[in-house]
């Protein structure tokens, strides 16, 4: 019998792809035979408004997380932190796209990348949500082996899911490739060094 049980907040704004990362996360989950829950707030989405997914991995009577409940946040923008961080419990993570340091009272560990940078320079400007999970996918999961824990996926299991969707779909798929490969390169690279993995 599979334990692992992980609760997770997507946050952003309409048009950055919050949904999208959910739901790939979500099959990676489902692929690997696991039990998931999803929910997800979106008023005012298409003018930019917040939008904010809980994804629980596991065995869960409800799909909504508690405040100070979930193990981490995936933030696509860093002013959601201050709106939805208190949904990360104590000693919990938070992986943020944000061009500079985050400041924050929160007990979390925060690791920063500049996805919206990084995907403008390199021609993908709609696929910095996939770079900030590529990066999640490379920090977390080092984090979670270093803690005795491991992550429910890794890159390989979301390039399977993003074949799956995107494969009539060649110059999308290869754009989501490189784009998770990017983040996740970003993370693997900074092994020993930390920039932008803070504690506060």
């Amino acid at each position: 019998m599979n334990t692992l049980k992980q609760q997770i907040i997507i946050s952003g704004v309409g048009g950055q792809g919050v949904l999208f990362v959910t739901r790939v996360m979500a099959e990676a989950a489902i692929a690997k035979g696991l039990p998931v829950f999803t929910s997800e707030t979106h008023g005012m989405a298409q003018r930019g408004g917040t939008v904010v997914s809980h994804l629980k991995i596991g065995t869960f009577a409800s799909p909504m997380i508690r405040p100070y409940q979930a193990d981490g946040m995936i933030s696509l923008k860093a002013e959601n932190i201050a709106i939805h961080g208190s949904y990360v419990k104590p000693g919990g993570w938070v992986v943020v796209n944000s061009e500079h340091d985050v400041e924050t009272d929160l007990d979390v560990t925060i690791c920063r990348i500049d996805a919206d940078g990084l995907a403008q320079s390199s021609g993908q400007a709609r696929s910095a949500n996939l770079i900030v999970l590529g990066f999640a996918l490379a920090r977390i999961s080092r984090q979670a082996a270093d803690a005795g824990h491991r992550f429910f996926c890794d890159v390989e299991d979301i390039r399977s899911v993003l074949e799956a969707q995107l494969s009539r779909k060649k110059p999308m798929l290869d754009a989501s490739v490189r784009a998770i490969e990017t983040g996740y390169n970003q993370g693997i690279n900074k092994e020993g060094v930390c920039d932008g993995l803070y504690t506060v």
